[in-house]
């Protein structure tokens, strides 16, 4: 692995990949540039574009970044992307293609569950998960092992696609879909920002492979400090309010001069709650809505970070002194350089 923060040489390759053995097969020497979106916002996890000065069609296509550093050269996948919607343009000396191209997951979102398509009561989850992909995409599938299973059958909606179906029901035993760098799809648990470990740390000191300009983002709009809850049945009815009236609270009354009232209605989780467990609940929801989301954008060259992990920021000019924060989306642009922009998350609790 090269020292990423250290000088180094930089070229791409791009390769057609068999989907049958998921290997390289042939090289593709024509490609003018490219440039890499991935998002854990989008459907199919993100998106490559690609311009190429021959025709192609629909295959599966390989991104390498090659690095040559003290005298060695090594080759780091950046992800394999299929090719949909090419437009071919020729200004009578050069022809030229424009690829959009996704990920392996756009298989699994091309086609519906059979109408009425169910799991079992009782059935295990990431095995069902496993199984149901595997079987439509063309894309080596890593199985995840996990003991949790359908409490009630599972039956598909009619606007799902495969890769709805699989997500959602994923989501009952915690994990979500991802995808590596040679567009292998895995399962992985799904965990808190405040629970993951920095795979990398971004410092604005002279080794940094930070760029200077950084923004952050906050919305407090719809934050309450106001929680009521109501609870009745045929013999009770039980009420509970919590006020966050606390001066040093950005979101209390007291700073924003007026009441933000979320009121919850016979919570299904309590099940026959008494008043204390109504206040307590109560006590609990505002605490949750009072964690307030930041978004930091920010630019750096190249190195091993992936959408999904955790990256500990040192920015003192920002105000960011040791933030754990979250990769939500990330472009990287492949040419030598290789800058990435990326947008991460992090979270402040503003109230108790």
């Amino acid at each position: 692995m090269p020292d990423w923060t250290k000088s180094m040489k930089q070229t791409f390759e791009y390769y057609i990949v068999d989907p049958g053995t998921w290997k390289d097969d042939k090289r593709l020497t024509a490609v003018v540039t490219s440039s890499i979106t991935r998002d854990l916002s989008a459907a199919t996890l993100g998106s490559a574009n690609i311009e190429i000065k021959e025709t192609i069609g629909e295959c599966y296509i390989r991104i390498y970044l090659i690095t040559i550093q003290n005298g060695l050269t090594e080759k780091h996948p950046l992800g394999t992307y299929l090719v949909q919607t090419p437009s071919t343009s020729f200004d009578g000396k050069v022809r030229s293609t424009k690829i959009d191209a996704y990920t392996p997951l756009t298989e699994l979102n091309e086609n519906p569950p059979e109408l009425g398509f169910s799991l079992l009561k009782d059935e295990n989850i990431m095995e069902n998960a496993y199984l149901i992909t595997r079987d439509h995409v063309r894309a080596p599938v890593i199985a995840a092992e996990a003991p949790d299973t359908l409490y009630t059958d599972f039956v598909s909606n009619t606007d799902d696609t495969w890769l709805t179906f699989v997500r959602d029901l994923i989501s009952n035993a915690k994990h979500e879909l991802t995808l590596d760098e040679i567009g292998r799809i895995l399962f992985s648990p799904k965990q808190e920002t405040a629970s993951l470990q920095p795979v990398w740390t971004f410092d604005d000191d002279n080794s940094s492979i930070l760029s200077p300009a950084i923004s952050i983002e906050h919305d407090i709009y719809g934050l309450p400090n106001v929680v009521e809850v109501i609870y009745s049945n045929d013999k009770d009815i039980y009420r509970a309010r919590v006020v966050n009236d606390d001066p040093n609270s950005p979101l209390s009354t007291v700073n924003r001069g007026r009441e933000i009232i979320h009121r919850v209605k016979n919570p299904d989780s309590l099940g026959n709650p008494t008043q204390n467990q109504i206040e307590e609940y109560a006590e609990s929801v505002l605490k949750e809505m009072s964690t307030l989301e930041y978004t930091i954008s920010y630019t750096h060259g190249y190195c091993p970070v992936k959408i999904g992990d955790c990256v500990r920021l040192n920015y003192k000019r920002a105000g960011l002194s040791n933030v754990k924060a979250k990769v939500i989306s990330q472009t990287i642009k492949c040419t030598p350089g290789v800058q990435v922009t990326e947008k991460a998350i992090f979270t402040n609790k503003l109230w108790r």
